[in-house]
């Protein structure tokens, strides 16, 4: 299963999503039963791309992120590149539909 980075500060979020080109950032709660679903089958569809990389974020310890990336409900998911947000899925995640959009961003960037 995907490694998981945990990241416990505004400034470390921001550091992992630069220092990485595929920055997959998961954010969630403790108390979310859909979170605790949700994130198995995430880490088993980021499995087939080795260079994303997985960050998890428990907003009840990092409030400030709700307001840094627009959350307004959990789980999250967001993926950048280079820095720049460009895939995100949120509360009920549909994996088929996930991982076509992820193959196709993948394998567009991934040539560069």
């Amino acid at each position: 299963m995907k490694e998981m980075t945990g990241l416990h500060s505004l400034v470390s979020i921001e550091n992992f999503i630069k220092q990485h080109k595929f920055s997959f950032i998961y954010i969630s709660r403790p108390g979310c039963t859909v979170c605790h679903a949700v994130l198995p089958q995430l880490r088993i569809v980021l499995d087939q791309f080795p260079n994303i990389k997985l960050g998890h974020i428990n907003a009840d310890d990092v409030a400030e992120v709700a307001g840094r990336f627009s959350v307004f409900t959990v789980p999250v998911l967001l993926l950048f590149i280079d820095g720049t947000e460009f895939l995100r899925e949120a509360r009920f995640v549909h994996f088929e539909q996930l991982e076509q959009k992820l193959k196709r961003v993948y394998r567009l960037y991934e040539g560069e």
